[in-house]
């Protein structure tokens, strides 16, 4: 069975930083995509960002220049440095993957919180 833990959110005050980090284990030949996405409370869930296994990645215009998605296919860990943190970056972020099991599948982290004080 495959699993996404992530871990490192927290509380921090604006103007600093957070790296959320994501780590896929199970029996796992392959993973394409890897993303964070977060959702804030009364709000739809929302892409944060993108990785490609070759290591192509897009990002929402919120997040642009100050948020960076890295990955390690080693350890099939995906990771989010998050700076000049925002109010409005708080969120639940989750991290997403396609990984080749017993199929291909998408599949979920179960959130980590990520709070912004003003």
């Amino acid at each position: 069975q495959v699993q996404l833990v992530e871990s490192g959110g927290g509380l921090v005050q604006a103007g600093g930083s957070l790296r959320l980090s994501c780590a896929a284990s199970g029996v796992i030949f392959s993973i394409n995509a890897m993303a964070w996405y977060r959702q804030a409370p009364g709000k739809q869930r929302e892409l944060v960002a993108t990785i490609t296994r070759g290591g192509s990645t897009n990002y929402a215009d919120s997040v642009k220049d100050r948020f960076t998605i890295t990955r390690d296919n080693t350890k099939n860990t995906v990771s989010l440095q998050m700076n000049s943190l925002k109010p409005e970056d708080t969120s639940v972020y989750y991290c997403n993957a396609d990984i080749l099991s017993s199929g291909w599948g998408r599949y979920w982290g179960q959130g980590t919180q990520v709070t912004v004080s003003s």
